[in-house]
């Protein structure tokens, strides 16, 4: 143990390299036991220890091994390794050394090199490490320049560059390979810097550079979007050492051009390879120029492509026609891809798995899960057995749809298929659960992951945290990383992106810094993705300073926005308000290279309309197109919802259309949408129609389109076509709810019938609908509403006796009922009794009792109220104020009236259009006209609305001034000149005058000398009063449409 406990404290691979190679075993068949676990125990990668292996027990019956034959048990040992590693049996792999190194058995070189390659392809990485350990301990062999290779490369393909390095420099024998792989560590990394940086070192160190070097540093420059610096490092470096260039140099760079949509220096890069090198442009350059420009979405430049391959006489390959596939399926949608892939197949050209892939990405991308199942089949009849990639789209797509049952019946095939669930796709089943609300189910599916003995990796950790961080479980999401920590496994950026937005969803702002600090410490730079999480997290925080500045920190360090940060962005500003800085920050994206998606374009639109910018909205629905983006189910959403709000319905037609002639199916919004506003309309045919066109096309209404539709027949009083629906909407699955429930209870009782309101709640009842105290208080407050006070009492000792005890809802009903009918002694005594049961008031209990003693004039006992709510720490609302306003001003206490104004107005209360009535009036009925007029303009200037009995007061009351004595003829006649100006604005506004306004304005008329003008408003005045008496006797429905 003290030996251990030294080579713990060991900070550098060259000292734990010189410890390793300077232990002596103490004999050649037993290995020094505290060098024999050293390994696994600094990697934590424990070697498999299975006692009750069955392959073990079978080996363990040699008792001993004949010197002669240990050649032939190493030769064993090691196929039998290969063929567990090939399996993917990692346990029995991992046994099978352990039984061969217990033999003492040592490979010769060739075989330990052969182990470490079969480890290190395999995916076992990190036993790389152990089997590296145990050949420098068994002291019969020297590793040479191969053995430290594939070392290397382990190190490097788990991110370890820092071990990769320190052992690279340890070592006497590295050549050009050492130095390439370390070279391409770096550049997968992206720390293409670093890579320059350790090239230099290998120039210093006299090691050649081959077109190996060169291919991966231009690689490395591209795949972080830095083309141009490859080019000059291709240009100043490689070439000026004489490096020679080949055809992976040119398409690399090919690549980082279409990468970066600069398809024109793409191009004139195929032009300089065929000009200056004279090496001859292949399928892969091409089918590179083809997928750049399917991105750029130039099809006329693709198809000059594809002549171009014509004429040069090279065969365009399955992937050529992936990729037209793919990038039509993307940009033109999937009916195009799939006329494409029938085309391939008329050209003899057979489809592989990843074309099958792409058609089913893009049907899973539309929604249409439908077709994707028939792709299977289709896959099937062709003997194409769908890969990885094609079950993690279908699987994310479940998700998605909320389908996690079928999701994980999938899986369940996949195993009957013999497709191996890997780590992708456990990652895929992880985050599906946590994004479906099964976090519980999440948290266990990872537990049978381990117990399966299944290591996590970075995609399965970085899921968990996200999944924990999701359901705000933040000391869960801190232990993974503690927890990756310990197991050396790196979080990547992505990992940390969903840890600060774990922090800003939850408010640890603090948090989100010690996390930034932490990835600076560990120099882990942050990407754009990170950038994008930091923006919106600041934004959402309202903290839009720090999300500024870390825009502008983002674009310092190279990183260009992408469609999140815009995202962002126009969110911010939807939110304020402000849609012409979204639209400024939309522009400037844009005009820098950003390419928008629909997610962008539905976001700015649909903030536009809020803000009445429908001209603005229009316009930028209307370049769409000239983007390559058709427009799908969710913007057009959109448009439906924003015209409609408009009252434009043509234009809804339009839209809606537009989706039937694209075959841009309408989903359960659109439906919700358009019917409840045909609904409201009073349009129901049209809304029964669009609820069978909705059943017919598979998509099954929710509670929100049945109540609409319900609404819609409860408003026109049709109650046994309500019935009907109800009826086919329980058939369909959909069980009543409480706004169902209130809907048609409400809608029953306009026949003012107990019976039909009793009748309507017991059909409910067999409906499925839970007889609970919602349910009783809506029963209750319905009967109340209607001055059915007895029958509610009846109701409420019902709902005793089944043991639902009443609440505040229930007593503030019966008392509302009560005061209703004029029984301010009952309701008082309800009251009390609630009291004494213990059911504690709130304000709406003291506004019906305080209105009810107001409405009656007893303002003394409205005071005690009021007191009294304040005591129980209740706050009065607007209610409470107008209520008692409007009591004292009828009562002629205009003081007191003023003084309760004059107390609302600072606590944000708008007096009612009644309660600046009265206080008017009660000025108007003092001669105190002035004062009346500034009510007015007060009223005006808060935005309530005048009624037509404001402006009947008023009038009034400068018509009864007009005739006080001792007035000269001017202001006389200025107070009748005022009643009339008043009198036209309230014609302005279509109001119709009360009788005593109209002689008064008669007597204003024919003083003026305008007997005429008086006769024919009296005219009018009775031809008007005639049309409502039969209105009233004749009522009609109205339908808009």
């Amino acid at each position: 143990m003290k030996s251990l406990n030294q080579i713990k404290k060991l900070k550098s691979f060259s000292q734990f390299y010189s410890v390793l190679t300077s232990k002596r075993s103490h004999s050649q068949h037993h290995l020094n036991p505290t060098l024999k676990i050293l390994s696994p125990l600094l990697l934590n990668v424990p070697i498999c220890q299975n006692n009750d292996s069955h392959d073990k027990n079978q080996l363990k019956q040699l008792k001993t091994i004949p010197p002669l034959k240990t050649h032939l048990y190493v030769s064993f040992y090691c196929t039998l390794l290969k063929l567990y590693l090939n399996s993917k049996r990692f346990p029995e792999a991992n046994e099978t050394f352990t039984v061969m190194r217990s033999y003492g058995l040592n490979p010769n070189l060739q075989s330990w090199n052969q182990l470490l390659y079969n480890y290190n392809a395999s995916g076992l990485v990190s036993q790389v490490w152990v089997v590296y350990s145990e050949m420098i301990l068994s002291r019969e062999v020297i590793p040479n320049v191969y053995t430290n290779n594939i070392l290397i490369h382990s190190l490097c393909k788990v991110g370890q560059l820092e071990t990769a390095l320190d052992f690279t420099r340890a070592v006497e024998i590295v050549d050009t390979v050492s130095y390439n792989t370390i070279i391409w560590g770096f550049c997968k990394q992206g720390m293409v810097e670093q890579a320059v940086v350790f090239l230099s070192e290998m120039i210093k160190k006299g090691i050649h550079m081959d077109t190996f070097t060169c291919n991966n540093i231009l690689k490395g420059y591209c795949r972080i979007g830095l083309v141009n610096d490859a080019e000059l490092v291709k240009d100043r470096l490689f070439i000026k050492e004489g490096i020679d260039l080949d055809d992976v140099s040119y398409n690399t760079l090919i690549d980082g051009y279409c990468k970066a949509r600069d398809m024109k220096k793409a191009r004139e890069l195929v032009v300089k390879m065929i000009e200056e090198k004279n090496l001859s442009p292949d399928v892969v350059t091409y089918n590179t120029l083809i997928n750049g420009f399917c991105k750029t979405g130039d099809f006329d430049e693709v198809n000059k492509l594809m002549d171009e391959i014509e004429i040069l006489g090279l065969e365009p390959n399955v992937i050529t026609h992936t990729i037209l596939i793919d990038g039509v399926c993307k940009m033109h949608g999937i009916n195009e891809a799939r006329s494409l892939f029938e085309k391939m197949l008329v050209r003899g050209i057979l489809p592989d798995v990843v074309t099958y892939g792409s058609l089913i990405d893009g049907l899973c991308k539309s929604k249409n899960l439908t077709k994707v199942k028939m792709l299977f089949a289709e896959m099937k009849e062709s003997d194409i057995v769908p890969n990885h990639v094609s079950y993690s789209s279908l699987l994310i797509s479940l998700f998605t749809a909320g389908n996690f049952l079928e999701a994980l019946s999938l899986q369940s095939k996949m195993v009957v298929s013999g497709i191996a669930v890997d780590l992708v796709v456990f990652g895929i089943l992880l985050d599906g659960l946590f994004k479906v609300g099964k976090a519980n189910e999440a948290e266990k599916f990872f537990e049978t992951l381990l117990k399966l003995r299944i290591a996590p990796n970075q995609v399965i950790y970085s899921a968990l945290v996200a999944g924990r961080c999701k359901v705000g479980n933040m000391s869960g999401a801190e232990a993974v990383l503690e927890e990756m920590e310990n197991k050396n496994v790196v979080p990547n950026v992505i990992c940390y992106s969903s840890i600060i937005n774990g922090y800003f969803k939850t408010g640890m702002f603090d948090k989100v810094f010690d996390v930034m600090r932490n990835m600076d410490s560990k120099s882990i730079l942050p990407n754009v993705i990170l950038y994008s999480t930091l923006i919106d997290g600041f934004f959402k925080a309202s903290k839009k300073d720090l999300a500024h500045k870390a825009y502008q920190e983002m674009l310092e360090r190279g990183f260009e926005a992408n469609k999140f940060v815009l995202d962002a962005f126009v969110n911010n500003s939807r939110k304020g308000g402000n849609m012409k800085e979204a639209v400024e920050y939309f522009t400037e994206m844009t005009e820098r290279g950003l390419i928008p998606d629909c997610v962008n374009y539905t976001s700015l639109v649909d903030g536009l309309f809020k803000v009445g910018m429908e001209s603005v909205a229009r316009e930028k629905v209307n370049k769409m197109p000239e983007e390559n983006l058709t427009l799908d189910v969710v913007i057009c959403n959109v448009l439906i919802n924003g015209y409609l709000k408009l009252g434009k319905f043509d234009q809804v037609q339009s839209v809606y259309n537009y989706m039937m002639q694209e075959h841009v199916p309408p989903d359960q919004v659109t439906y919700k949408t358009m019917i409840n506003a045909y609904c409201e309309w009073g349009n129901l045919e049209k809304a029964v129609e669009l609820w069978h066109e909705m059943k017919s096309s598979g998509v099954l209404p929710n509670s929100i389109t049945c109540n609409s539709i319900l609404g819609g027949f409860c408003k026109a009083d049709n109650l046994n076509e309500v019935v009907d629906l109800l009826d086919e909407m329980v058939s369909l699955g959909f069980c009543p709810n409480s706004v169902t429930y209130k809907l048609v209870l409400e809608a029953s009782s306009k026949s003012s019938r107990a019976d039909t309101v009793f009748k309507t709640h017991e059909l409910l009842l067999q409906m499925g609908f839970k007889r609970d105290r919602m349910t009783y208080n809506t029963l209750i407050t319905v009967l109340c509403r209607l001055g059915m006070t007895r029958k509610a009492t009846s109701v409420l000792e019902d709902m005793t006796r089944i043991g639902i005890s009443a609440d505040t809802i229930t007593y503030n009903a019966l008392i509302y009922g009560y005061i209703k009918g004029s029984h301010l002694k009952k309701a008082f005594s309800t009251f009390s009794q609630m009291l004494v049961v213990g059911v504690v008031p709130n304000a709406v209990t003291y506004n019906i009792l305080i209105g009810g003693c107001s409405n009656a004039g007893l303002m003394c006992k409205a005071d005690d109220l009021l007191t009294e709510m304040l005591k129980r720490g209740l706050v009065p609302s607007a209610s409470t104020y107008n209520s008692l306003v409007s009591g004292h001003g009828k009562n002629g206490d205009n003081k007191k009236a003023m003084k309760l104004y004059f107390e609302m107005i600072p606590k944000g209360f708008a007096p009612s259009t009644g309660t600046y009535n009265v206080l008017i009036s009660g000025f108007s009925k003092a001669g105190q006209m002035f004062q009346a007029r500034e009510l007015l303009n007060e009223m005006l200037k808060r935005k309530v609305m005048p009624s037509s009995s404001t402006y009947d007061i008023l009038i009034r009351g400068w018509y009864e001034l007009s005739y006080q004595p001792d007035l000269n003829t001017s202001v006389r006649n200025s107070y009748r000149h005022k009643a009339l100006e008043l009198f036209e604005d309230m014609d302005r506004k279509r109001f119709g005058p009360c009788r005593s306004t109209v002689i008064c304005v008669s007597s204003i008329l024919k003083r003026g000398g305008r007997k005429e003008d008086a006769r024919k408003l009296l005219d009018i005045y009775k031809i008007t009063k005639r049309k409502k008496k039969r209105m009233q006797s004749h009522p009609g429905k109205a339908t808009m449409r």
